[in-house]
């Protein structure tokens, strides 16, 4: 009995001791583990905790205001509704984004990639500009999708859709090498910025200032408490020298062209101070559909459109200046002495050089013409034989002076130079000679020159005006939300074309007679009351001799030829310049010398001519 008692006793002595080391351990587990997290890790839970109830959010800045010159709204903001997620706060991301998209749709590949980059605590757009119905689903089911949540924030709105969609430009979402570049400290993922056009020119001027504010939120992320606040900045606004009625009645006239595919562009410029009234290309787009984050499929649909509606053809599409071109020649041939005004050349509808045979458009020909004539009924054969005794070279320092083959100085991105070809330019690109053939082609505005439209309407601009070449431009002025002046822009001369001022008057006298003479190929651009002048020409865009036994709407609309029409009016003292190209569009004088006449027309609608004192 008494052994009994003795081993029963330590055996209770051995489970005490034993449980007192797995007190001690527990204890010592216990003192490690708050060591850890309230020494070692205190400042990174402190923060993780105080992210979980004190929040910093991010106000978004109010973009400025683009206008016309009547201070007429072209671009402002409008109020939209944006899905967010912040992935903290939710207690199966995958569960909820399941759970929206039955009535939303989302790009999930798009998110996840958003998901994996941004900071913790951080809102994650998930769709921008959702509609009202989509609102009313998520408020309805909010307490299903905590992390989930719905931010009134300003929308660029683009008031008039496509209208002069290329030079105002659109809004993306800034990219990552651009955020990782360390160039771009006012801008996070997701941001949107100035892509193209105005928009990306003046990014900085339009942008703004982002505020913020420090709310109190719950477990859910709800915001419970505004803390602190620091109100965003509105950005600084554009005054266009756009005039948006004559930009209106210019996209109407491109669209009633009688070809059923309107491409193509038109400018008009003011021949005094360079200032641009109204710039179209064709096809356009509407940039709304960026400003809130293009889908995939429609960015891919633009891209692959074969006609292009992203390409700002006023400046980076290069076409032969035609017969327009031929203002040029005359003017050279002028001051070289190779002709004067009343120097005659016989035209029998062809011009020989060697074995080669260039016909005129006129297969009877004109018989023997002056250099006033041949410009007025635009005789290929006159200017073969002025560009043949000119050569190449002569004919190149003559077109660089009426501003081809270098940028205008529009600012806009990407503006082409154009090209002007020389015999060192064929040696150094083309690896060849340059042969005298081609300088016969060159004189009539084909072969290897290129324009771009604006470059034919800042030409015309310096004849119109004298000799002067401006720089054209796009922005007036720069005011504050408050409408404070912050800066103007003004005329700015590039150069002068020279010479004498009486070889200028005659292709002048010229241009007048090839709108409102009886021979003029530009007679569908007369108009009653104003005195139009200029030029048209057409643009052989590929060889066809099957073309000439074929009727117009019988030739595949690609193999047509460019239709060019370049004026100003009034003939005494001009105002405004008109330039207008339309692809495959036919003859000039047929195509677009009609939708320079309507532009013409409004134009002086709207600023009737002061009469003569």
């Amino acid at each position: 009995m008494f052994r009994y008692s003795i081993e029963t006793s330590d055996a209770i002595k051995k489970k005490i001791r034993l449980f007192a080391i797995l007190v001690v351990f527990a204890f010592l587990c216990l003192i490690m583990r708050i060591w850890y997290l309230q020494i070692l890790k205190w400042q990174y839970l402190s923060h993780l905790s105080e992210n979980n109830r004190v929040r910093m959010v991010s106000l978004p800045a109010y973009r400025g205001k683009i206008k016309d010159r009547n201070d007429e709204i072209l671009a402002n903001i409008r109020p939209s509704f944006n899905l967010y997620i912040t992935v903290e706060d939710t207690r199966d991301p995958e569960a909820s984004l399941n759970f929206l998209e039955k009535k939303i749709p989302i790009e999930r590949s798009k998110l996840k990639l958003k998901m994996s980059r941004e900071k913790p605590f951080k809102d994650i757009l998930v769709k921008a500009d959702i509609s009202r119905e989509e609102v009313a689903f998520v408020e309805e089911n909010n307490m299903q999708l905590p992390g989930i949540k719905i931010k009134a924030e300003p929308l660029r709105n683009y008031v008039h859709k496509s209208l002069m969609s290329h030079a105002l430009g659109y809004l993306g979402e800034i990219s990552k090498s651009k955020l990782n570049s360390g160039d771009e400290p006012f801008y996070n993922l997701g941001d949107f910025v100035g892509k193209s056009g105005l928009e990306h020119v003046f990014e900085s001027t339009l942008r703004g200032k982002k505020g913020n504010k420090e709310v109190e939120a719950d477990v859910s992320g709800r915001e419970l408490k505004v803390l602190r606040k620091l109100p965003s900045q509105s950005g600084n606004n554009l005054v266009l020298t756009i005039d948006v009625k004559i930009q209106k009645e210019l996209e109407k006239a491109m669209a009633k062209n009688p070809e059923k595919i309107t491409n193509g562009s038109v400018v008009v410029i003011k021949v005094q101070t360079g200032e641009i009234l109204a710039i179209a290309s064709k096809p356009s787009f509407d940039p709304n559909k960026f400003a809130s984050g293009i889908s995939q499929k429609n960015w891919k649909k633009l891209v692959n459109d074969e006609m292009h509606p992203l390409q700002n053809r006023s400046i980076h599409s290069q076409y032969p200046p035609g017969s327009v071109y031929k203002i040029a020649v005359a003017y050279a041939a002028l001051e070289e002495g190779v002709i004067d005004a009343e120097s005659k050349i016989n035209c029998p509808g062809s011009f020989k050089l060697g074995r080669g045979k260039y016909r005129c458009w006129k297969k009877k020909g004109h018989g023997a013409l002056k250099l006033h004539d041949a410009l007025v009924q635009s005789c290929d054969v006159y200017f073969y034989n002025l560009g043949h005794r000119l050569g190449i070279d002569t004919l190149a320092h003559y077109a660089t002076k009426f501003g081809f083959g270098k940028t205008t100085g529009i600012g806009l991105n990407r503006e082409k130079n154009g090209l002007v070809p020389t015999t060192q330019w064929k040696l150094k690109d083309r690896k060849q000679p340059w042969f005298l053939g081609e300088t016969i082609s060159a004189s009539i505005g084909q072969g290897y020159n290129l324009v771009t439209p604006l470059q034919q309407a800042n030409m015309m601009v310096a004849v119109a005006n004298g000799g002067m070449l401006l720089k054209p431009y796009l922005v007036k002025r720069i005011e504050n939300p408050d409408g404070r002046i912050l800066n103007e822009f003004f005329p700015e001369i590039k150069g002068k074309i020279g010479g004498k001022s009486e070889n200028l008057e005659i292709i002048r006298k010229a241009l007048h007679d090839v709108v409102n003479g009886p021979k003029g190929t530009g007679r569908k651009a007369k108009l009653d009351d104003i005195v139009v002048s200029g030029k048209t020409g057409t643009v052989q865009v590929v060889r066809m001799k099957i073309k000439k036994e074929l009727k117009k709407e019988e030739i595949p609309y690609k193999h047509r030829d460019h239709a060019w029409f370049v004026g100003f009016a009034p003939y005494e003292k001009p105002e405004i310049v008109v330039a207008v190209l339309i692809e495959h569009g036919g003859h000039g004088g047929a195509t677009a010398a009609p939708i320079a006449k309507k532009i013409i027309k409004k134009y002086f609608q709207l600023y009737p001519l002061k009469p003569a004192a």
